[in-house]
């Protein structure tokens, strides 16, 4: 009787045993934590600038008698604008494209054109670039080339240049840049006598800001 007594205890031991561990548990789940997102230059973005242009230019203009020279006003001036463009980012490589449209004024220069008295030509008080932008990213910091298209209201030419723009929070980048632009020559007649200013060329050291849509 006794050996049939401890049989059933420890029968219904197990069961107990087996029984509890069928139960849900009690412990709190594992907190689910979300992946950082990496963070990518690709994107749209627009942004602000400004800066200084210095004139490289001789104040030259040529005609068929010969070359004379003028006196400038300026050959420096404060430059400020917006810009606006699309990165794409491949790896380490980022590739874009930007405009930007800047005002600017060099004053105007004078010539004394002999017979025909003084001249004075006005300098345009603004330009514009589209540019492609090619660099290397290192996570948050982006060196980059960038080259392209000049423009005027009335005069055409190119751009090369390159820079530094590093993304100091999810959205917003700034930039410091450097570009050389170069604008074909202008033509204008006096008194039957037709002058051309040759080419206007001139560098430009701008510092900018960005805010970029659409990024982590």
């Amino acid at each position: 009787m006794k050996k049939v007594l401890l049989a059933s205890v420890a029968l219904l031991g197990l069961t107990a045993a087996a029984s509890a561990a069928d139960l849900p548990s009690r412990r709190a789940p594992a907190p689910i934590v979300a992946a950082v997102p990496v963070f990518t230059w690709t994107g749209f973005y627009v942004g602000v600038n400004a800066g200084g242009a210095f004139s490289a230019g001789d104040d030259d203009i040529v005609f068929d008698g010969g070359t004379i020279t003028g006196d400038s006003d300026d050959d420096a001036s404060f430059i400020g604008g917006a810009q606006a463009g699309f990165n794409y980012q491949m790896g380490s490589f980022v590739v874009g494209v930007e405009g930007d449209l800047q005002w600017a004024d060099f004053g105007s220069t004078t010539y004394d054109l002999g017979a025909d008295g003084l001249y004075t030509v006005d300098s345009e008080d603004w330009f514009g670039t589209a540019r492609v932008r090619a660099g290397v990213a290192f996570d948050r910091a982006l060196i980059y080339a960038t080259g392209g298209f000049a423009f005027t209201d009335n005069r055409n030419g190119w751009v090369v240049g390159g820079g530094l723009e590093y993304a100091f929070t999810n959205n917003l980048s700034a930039k410091i840049e450097g570009l050389y632009v170069n604008l074909e020559d202008e033509d204008f007649s006096v008194a039957g006598t037709t002058y051309s200013t040759g080419e206007t060329d001139f560098g430009v050291i701008r510092a900018g800001l960005n805010f970029r849509f659409g990024t982590y």
